[in-house]
């Protein structure tokens, strides 16, 4: 029998339902086993194993960025699982049973570092999507020397294209390239900042969704 001491994303120890957890150099990790279809559930604990899938799946898709985003929230527990963590009680929408990912709540990065401004995308060139905001590095703690983060996640194919050093917040332009692969998807869009140093982020901002070409 598992053990949890500080809730479904932290201290787990052991296996609780088809959640298993344990210890690793003092960092707790988490992870889903597949349930058997002959195992009978609780409306209640298919519903959470369906949000948990959900959460799993897209926090899975983007963890080159989460690795950035989610790094000074890696105290005594993985980026990963502080991405889990917020996602899974932040944003995640639906009905039961068919959960969702609620993207515009969904923050692949989270900081103190001052956000874009005005930032907006445009996906009309093939093979690209082009990210553009203002320049605010006068304003707050932003920095002239801030990089763009930026992220292309295509829910259908389960993966991201991700860019975490991109052009100075005074730039105000980066384009990401994206695979021919996705044109006709349908692809969710979030940008944010890190420090020239990596020693701050800032929080994302969900930019909306667009068909890439």
């Amino acid at each position: 029998m598992g053990k949890i001491a500080q809730g479904i994303l932290g201290g787990l120890s052991g296996k609780v339902g088809n959640i298993i957890g344990g210890s690793w150099k003092g960092i707790d990790y988490i992870r889903i086993k597949p349930s058997s279809v002959a195992n009978p559930r609780t409306v209640g604990q298919v519903n959470q194993r369906n949000k948990f899938t959900v959460t799993l799946e897209f926090i899975q898709a983007v963890k080159p960025f989460i690795q950035k985003g989610y790094k000074f929230l890696a105290v005594k527990k993985t980026a990963f699982n502080a991405a889990m963590s917020y996602v899974l009680n932040n944003a995640i929408g639906g009905v039961e049973p068919n959960f969702n990912v609620d993207y515009a709540n969904a923050l692949v990065s989270r900081g103190g570092l001052s956000t874009a401004l005005n930032p907006t995308t445009d996906l009309t060139t093939a093979g690209e999507v082009t990210f553009n905001w203002d320049d605010n590095s006068a304003e707050g703690n932003a920095n002239a020397t801030d990089k763009a983060m930026l992220l292309v996640y295509n829910p259908s194919k389960k993966e991201s294209i991700s860019l975490t050093d991109g052009a100075d917040r005074t730039v105000g332009s980066q384009i990401v390239a994206i695979p021919t692969t996705y044109a006709g998807d349908t692809v969710e869009l979030f940008m944010a900042f890190i420090t020239a140093d990596g020693s701050q982020v800032s929080n994302s901002t969900y930019l909306g969704s667009g068909t890439a070409n």
